[in-house]
């Protein structure tokens, strides 16, 4: 179970980068992105950040690749916001959790004839 200050480190790396991507981020590659969460290491030199995608799979990719090309500009934001001995180092991988409830609720559909 994370920590509190583990906790809000994690809102306030997530807010950051949402923050970042929403506004500042140029790249044309990067489509509809949100970022859902991040979890970072207890030593917090690392942290995957969770992002879902609108659109489809080839969406998905180019804007992964965007992201992760535009590494070194958010981690320099991350730690130009926030006060942290070592600014974690970040990994962007895609959500699935959204396809997966939403598979889910067209099975649970399916089975009750809703």
């Amino acid at each position: 179970m994370p920590s509190d200050r583990l906790r809000r480190v994690d809102e306030a790396v997530r807010q950051v980068l949402s923050d970042a991507v929403a506004t500042d981020l140029k790249d044309p590659r990067v489509g509809f992105v949100t970022v859902t969460a991040v979890k970072t290491s207890p030593d917090l030199r690392h942290a995957r950040v969770y992002v879902s995608v609108l659109g489809g799979e080839d969406e998905r990719e180019a804007s992964l690749a965007g992201l992760r090309s535009a590494h070194g500009f958010l981690q320099r934001r991350v730690a130009s916001e926030l006060t942290m001995k070592h600014t974690p180092t970040l990994d962007f991988v895609y959500d699935d959790s959204v396809e997966r409830g939403m598979r889910l609720s067209e099975l649970i559909d399916r089975e009750t004839g809703g």
